[in-house]
């Protein structure tokens, strides 16, 4: 197996759905050449992408945002509303500051990659999430919460006391951790910043994602944004 490989016995097993066949196409072509990825089906469609994964057991689905009859963005909810430990979704968008993309993300989705993306991104992301990781860049995340700031809850509303009790699960210490990863700060700038090994960042998001039942790193961020932990103001 290459080096790029993952180290897992079987292929990581990745469904594509796209209105387009030939973008498809180039898709497929790029993943079946890898020792570890297989191509186990496609669809045009959110709705052909739900009969798919009925009956194809996968492990990542690449999923187009805007398609006929039904979008990524319901496609990627049904998935995660019903699918439990499906498979994960990272959806497809043109442009690098989409809303279709944040709802998506919203929806539960692992993260979203550009359709220009080259291959080496591309495949480096399925890893990353077959893995259980996001694939978006905590400086891109918040470039994207910036940018739909504006369609989000009042960040005063949002930081009322309801919202606030979500964060009672975790500890002062991991709550700082939080505030970072909602500032965008990678894992060693939240080391260098709260003075802790790189390591122990890692295990305090770890217990932050599973004391509130979040899927990710986006995650984090939209809920620190959300419980008002940091604030984003729309661009001008």
């Amino acid at each position: 197996m290459s080096d790029n490989a993952t180290d897992h016995e079987f292929p990581i097993r990745i469904a594509l759905v796209d209105d387009q066949a030939l973008v498809r196409a180039g898709f497929r072509m790029v993943l079946d050449a890898q020792e570890d990825m297989v191509v186990v089906g496609e669809a045009g469609d959110g709705q052909e992408a739900l009969h798919l994964l009925a009956r194809t057991s996968a492990d990542v689905v690449l999923m187009d945002i805007r398609m006929p009859r039904m979008d990524g963005v319901a496609a990627t909810e049904t998935i995660c509303a019903t699918m439990g430990s499906g498979p994960r979704v990272v959806v497809l968008t043109t442009f690098d500051l989409d809303e279709y993309a944040f709802a998506a993300l919203r929806a539960g989705a692992a993260g979203f990659l550009l359709k220009d993306a080259g291959p080496a991104e591309l495949l480096s992301a399925i890893r990353a999430v077959h893995r259980g990781d996001s694939v978006i860049a905590p400086s891109t995340t918040r470039r994207l919460l910036e940018h739909v700031a504006g369609q989000l809850p009042d960040a005063s509303a949002s930081a009322s006391a309801p919202a606030r009790e979500r964060l009672g699960p975790l500890t002062p210490r991991e709550i700082e951790v939080l505030t970072a990863v909602g500032q965008g700060l990678t894992n060693a700038e939240i080391s260098a910043s709260l003075f802790m090994a790189e390591g122990t960042v890692k295990t305090h998001i770890g217990r932050i994602l599973h004391k509130l039942d979040l899927r990710d790193r986006v995650h984090m961020v939209m809920l620190a944004y959300e419980t008002g932990l940091v604030e984003i103001r729309p661009q001008s």
